[in-house]
């Protein structure tokens, strides 16, 4: 369901149109002698269909206008296998990543880091941000988070929230809120977030703390009742729902979070030349009103903005993912 709407978005995207920007000086790519691009750019991504894929086709399309070089999105069959690939390419801007902050929060869950994102890699910007939206199936009682909590403890592990896999946004969002709520609601695990909205739809779980592409539609439809969203502000996704800590529990904020990185030692020229493009294209009307249809809320940054939101984020998680003894699969 999710994973389909971003496949029919990814492939319905329309040409972009010129973009008229003010001119950036050209950068010169290291003993090329040439002025940078000279040749195709390459955004390397995980799987087809998801939020990486999505956001790099969409700034890929834009691209190839606003540098006049074919950029194109090459699909890896995992994040790490396409980690791995940008991490030992060649630092020259030609080969870029664009990821989600499953890039350092795998990290924790396996114990043993496979990359370390401020050091493997150089990071270019912030590209998307996206809340959770907490949603109950129509049938629980329930029509806030007070309520919720309530309910939770009145029935200790009565409750059950459907999760995708171990560590994804889905599951450490429902297991921050049992712990900041002192709550016990139990995790029903699927094999993939589409799946686990379908147990919710058909009440075989009760509710979810799910990706906001995957239930927008089923809220509107009053299938699902959305009671808060997970980030940090409200958001403009879902602007009747209020956050999960303005509901009553303090301190909670997940947001997943989308960026762009090339390959480590890339120079700063470089670096600095594609987070201005890049940043041009983020802020255009119609590139900011595509990534809300995908449940999205383009966002960029400074390099250095962005390895602050990337530290910061490891501190957090890395510090719950160990206290709450979570460990991948």
């Amino acid at each position: 369901m999710f994973l389909l709407r971003f496949m029919v978005q990814v492939a319905g995207l329309a040409a972009a149109g010129c973009y008229a920007c003010n001119a950036v000086g050209q950068t010169n790519s290291p003993g090329s002698g040439l002025a940078f691009p000279s040749k195709p750019i390459r955004i390397v991504t995980s799987g087809t269909g998801g939020g990486n894929d999505y956001s790099g086709r969409l700034i890929a399309q834009a691209l190839t206008t606003t540098l006049g070089q074919q950029v194109v999105v090459e699909n890896r069959a995992t994040g790490l296998i396409a980690s791995e690939f940008v991490s030992k390419a060649p630092p020259d801007g030609y080969t870029l990543l664009f990821y989600s902050g499953s890039l350092w929060i795998d990290a924790f869950l396996r114990g043993t880091p496979a990359f370390d994102p401020t050091r493997d890699f150089s990071s270019i910007t912030l590209t998307a941000l996206s809340p959770n939206v907490l949603v109950v199936h129509p049938s629980l009682p329930v029509k806030s988070v007070k309520e919720l909590i309530a309910l939770a403890k009145n029935r200790p592990g009565a409750l059950n929230y459907a999760s995708a896999s171990t560590g994804s946004a889905v599951h450490l969002a429902a297991e921050l809120f049992n712990v900041l709520a002192g709550v016990n609601i139990v995790r029903i695990p699927f094999k993939s977030s589409g799946s686990a909205v379908i147990g919710l739809l058909s009440g075989e779980v009760e509710l979810m703390f799910a990706t906001s592409g995957s239930v927008s539609s089923q809220i509107s439809a009053g299938k699902l009742r959305g009671l808060a969203v997970t980030g940090e502000k409200r958001s403009t996704l879902f602007p009747a729902l209020p956050t999960v800590a303005e509901s009553g529990l303090r301190g909670y904020e997940m947001t997943s979070i989308y960026g762009a990185f090339a390959p480590p030692r890339t120079p700063d020229a470089l670096v600095a030349r594609l987070n201005q493009e890049i940043a041009r294209i983020l802020a255009r009307p119609d590139i900011r009103e595509k990534f809300l249809g995908a449940a999205m809320e383009a966002t960029a940054s400074t390099p250095d903005e962005f390895v602050g939101i990337i530290k910061s984020d490891m501190a957090k998680w890395g510090a719950f993912i160990k206290k709450a003894g979570i460990r991948g699969q």
